[in-house]
C-alpha cells in the first residue's frame, strides 16, 4: 500500500480508534500499582497517541503530499528500474515504464493519453535525470500523427518529488480538462523535481565543481524531448513552469535562456537562490554567481532586446503568501516588449491547495503562448 493510498489512512484511523477503545475496555483490569499494569497503561496510551499522530500525518500528507512515497519519506531514493521500452526513440531517452492517466477512458492512449516514466542522458551536464511525459490524446490520433505539440517543462518544489505533480497537483487530468472544455490547446507536460543530486538543493545552478543543474533544464532537457517526441526546437515551442522552487527554476531558467524557453509561470516563486545547509556553497565565492542567481538584479541588468519575446507569468496572495512584495518588484521590472502577467489570490497559503486554484489558469496562460 503506497504512502499516500486510501487503504493507508483508513488503516491508520481503524487501528487508532480500536487501541482507543481497548484502553476504555481495559483499563479497569490496568488499575493495579504492579509494574505489569503501569507498563500496560503506558503501553496503550503510547500506542494510541502513535496511531493517532499517525494518522493526522497520513491526512496531511495526503492533502499536501510532503512525501510521495514510503521510500521518500525515509529519504531513500528510489532507482527507476530497467529499461523495457524504446518507443520513445531517441538515444538520450530511455523509456522505464507507462501509466495511464486519470481520466475516463485512460487506459486507452488515443482517448486519456499516456503518461511515460523516463531517464534523460544529459551530453553537457553529464547528468542523467528521472522525469514523467505527459503525452495528451491527439499525440496518439491518426489526424495529429505529422503535428508537432508545443511542451513545458514543470517542475515540482523542493523537497517534493515529481510523483507530487501527478498525485497531488494532478497536472496531467488538468491539462486533459483545459483541452476538453477549449481552454488550452494540446501540449506535452516534461515533469520533474528540480533538484538532480538529491538531497541537495541545487536552485537549478550550474555549481562550481559540482552538478550542472542549469545546464541540464536549459539545453540538454530540451535537446532530448525534442529528440525523441514530436516537439519543436524553438522558443515558441517550449515553456518552463514550477511553484516554489520550481518557480524560481521556471523564471530564472527562462530569464537566462530566452532563445530557448519563450515562456514561463513561477507558481508562489521566490526571487533570489536560498542559501542554507540544503544548497551548500553554490557560487564558488563568485559575486557574478551570486548576483545571476537574483532575478530582480538580472531584471536590472538584462541586455536590451534580449527578452523581447518572452513572456513572465508570476503568483502570489495579498494573504498568506510571502512573495508578493518581491512578486510586484518583479512585475515592475520586466522590460517591454517583453510580457508579464500575474495571479493574486485574496487568500493562500504556500501549499498545494493554493496551487491547485492557480495550475489551471497558469496552464491556459502558457498553452496561449506557446505553438506546435
Amino acid at each position: 500500500m503506497g504512502l499516500t493510498s486510501n487503504k493507508v489512512l483508513a488503516l491508520a484511523v481503524l487501528l487508532a480508534v480500536a487501541l482507543f477503545v481497548a484502553t476504555i475496555w481495559l483499563w479497569p483490569r490496568l488499575a493495579g500499582r504492579g509494574w505489569r499494569s503501569v507498563l500496560g497503561r503506558v503501553g496503550l496510551l503510547l500506542a494510541t497517541q502513535v496511531l493517532l499522530f499517525a494518522s493526522v500525518g497520513f491526512a496531511a500528507n495526503k492533502s499536501f503530499l510532503f512525501y510521495g512515497s514510503w521510500g521518500d519519506l525515509f529519504g531513500q531514493e528510489t532507482e527507476m528500474g530497467v529499461v523495457v521500452d524504446h518507443s520513445a526513440g531517441g538515444k538520450d531517452i530511455k523509456v522505464v515504464g507507462t501509466q495511464a492517466v486519470d481520466v475516463p477512458g485512460g487506459s486507452t492512449p488515443r482517448v486519456g493519453g499516456q503518461i511515460q516514466k523516463i531517464v534523460v542522458s544529459g551530453r553537457k551536464s553529464k547528468i542523467d535525470g528521472p522525469a514523467y511525459v505527459y503525452l495528451p490524446p491527439e499525440y496518439f490520433q491518426p489526424k495529429y500523427l505529422k503535428k508537432t505539440f508545443p511542451a513545458a517543462v514543470v517542475l515540482t518544489g523542493y523537497p517534493g518529488t515529481a510523483e507530487n505533480l501527478l498525485q497531488g497537483l494532478r497536472y496531467p487530468k488538468t491539462a486533459h480538462t483545459q483541452v476538453k472544455t477549449g481552454k488550452m490547446q494540446p501540449m506535452i507536460l516534461v515533469m520533474m523535481r528540480p533538484t538532480l543530486a538529491p538531497p541537495r538543493d541545487t536552485e537549478c545552478a550550474d555549481i562550481p565543481g559540482g552538478p550542472q543543474t542549469e545546464t541540464f533544464f536549459a539545453k540538454d532537457l530540451p535537446r532530448a524531448i525534442s529528440g525523441s517526441y514530436r516537439v519543436g526546437t524553438q522558443p515558441r515551442n517550449w515553456g518552463f513552469m514550477g511553484n516554489s522552487t520550481g518557480g524560481y527554476c521556471a523564471l530564472k531558467i527562462a530569464l537566462h535562456h530566452p532563445g530557448t524557453f519563450a515562456a514561463s509561470a513561477g507558481l508562489s516563486a521566490y526571487y533570489r537562490a536560498a542559501d542554507d545547509a540544503t544548497t551548500g556553497d553554490l557560487f564558488g565565492g563568485s559575486k557574478a554567481l551570486r548576483h545571476r542567481s537574483d532575478l530582480l538584479w538580472s531584471l536590472d541588468h538584462a541586455r536590451p532586446g534580449a527578452l523581447a519575446r518572452s513572456s513572465f507569468l508570476v503568483t502570489s496572495s495579498k494573504s498568506g503568501e510571502g512573495n508578493l512584495r518581491s512578486t510586484r518588484k518583479f512585475i515592475k521590472k520586466v522590460p517591454a516588449p517583453a510580457r508579464v502577467s500575474s495571479i493574486t489570490l485574496d487568500s493562500g497559503g504556500h501549499n498545494f491547495n493554493t496551487w491547485r486554484r492557480e495550475i489551471p489558469p497558469a496552464l491556459a496562460w502558457i498553452s496561449g503562448r506557446l505553438t506546435g
